[in-house]
């Protein structure tokens, strides 16, 4: 199989709208369980697998354990779901198709890590059309089919989709604007710890400006609720966030932020001992998990 177990079940959690403390209950296991098999951290006994596929024959006719040997594609055939419906946006099927050669070590990172970024974020951004005024985008981590740390990231109503892959103790973003089809890039310090509450890196991509001008930032996320467990409901607060006014109000980022996110660089600055090019090196991080507000 190219994908693993965990893609197939998440995919048929999606498909057949089940949730995971509703699959738990029917199998009579925790549901932390379940979400150990949804992530990749394990997969079912036998016993426990057999359990699980007559409880989807309950809802697809002739299911049987050979299914779960078909790829995602066909799987999600196999249980008469849409692939969008199903989790297989044309985001995702992207994924599918991107020349990564350590795509299997990054599935594996993304099981053992990925569940420590799901959750709702603020990020913190320069507003690079209004100098000295900083945006506020609102982006949603969650663990997805493929067993990957998917993305949704929005401004204004405008939405960012793609990929968190950690690798390495950072986050390699990659993700497209569904509007004007531009790609976005970033790398991300990653955190240590059971759950991330700041993450920060540098982003690039093309402004908004007639050139379309190739521009990178430094980029601040911050933790402000987890996901509830349920997709719609996860849904339908993500799409509340993207609605909301995405520029900070005037005096409401502090000197010290500031300094962090647009810090100076250049040929004068490395002569006082800075920066020559734009960084974020871990010594000056805010990356930390849920002991980041201690001291303050």
């Amino acid at each position: 199989m190219s994908e693993p177990f965990s893609a197939r079940l998440a995919l048929a959690i999606k498909a057949l709208s089940l949730s995971r403390g509703r699959l738990a209950a029917d199998l009579q296991v925790d549901k932390s369980v379940v979400g150990r098999w949804v992530t990749g951290a394990a997969e079912p006994s036998g016993h426990n697998l057999s359990r699980l596929t007559g409880l989807i024959a309950q809802r697809v006719e002739g299911f049987n354990a050979l299914d779960w040997d078909r790829d995602l594609a066909d799987f999600a055939a196999r249980l008469g779901a849409d692939p969008v419906v199903a989790g297989l946006s044309p985001a995702a099927t992207m994924v599918q198709g991107l020349p990564i050669v350590l795509m299997e070590q990054i599935r594996a990172t993304s099981g053992l890590r990925g569940p420590a970024y799901e959750g709702f974020f603020r990020s913190t951004r320069p507003f690079v059309q209004n100098p000295g005024r900083y945006l506020h985008d609102h982006g949603m981590l969650r663990m997805d089919a493929q067993g990957l740390l998917a993305l949704k990231m929005g401004t204004g109503g405008q939405v960012v989709e793609g990929w968190m892959l950690p690798m390495q103790n950072q986050l390699f973003c990659i993700a497209s604007d569904l509007t004007s089809g531009a790609l976005i890039f970033g790398i991300f310090n990653g955190v240590p710890a059971a759950k991330a509450q700041v993450v920060d890196g540098l982003i690039l991509g093309a402004a908004l400006d007639p050139g379309r001008t190739p521009t990178s930032s430094v980029m601040l996320f911050e933790r402000i609720g987890d996901l509830s467990g349920d997709p719609e409901a996860d849904d339908a607060r993500f799409a509340e966030l993207v609605a909301s006014n995405p520029v900070a109000p005037e005096g409401s980022i502090s000197p010290e932020l500031q300094a962090h996110l647009v810090p100076d660089v250049g040929p004068k600055e490395l002569a006082l001992g800075g920066d020559w090019l734009l960084r974020m090196p871990l010594a000056r991080s805010l990356a930390r998990g849920p002991d980041y507000r201690e001291g303050e």
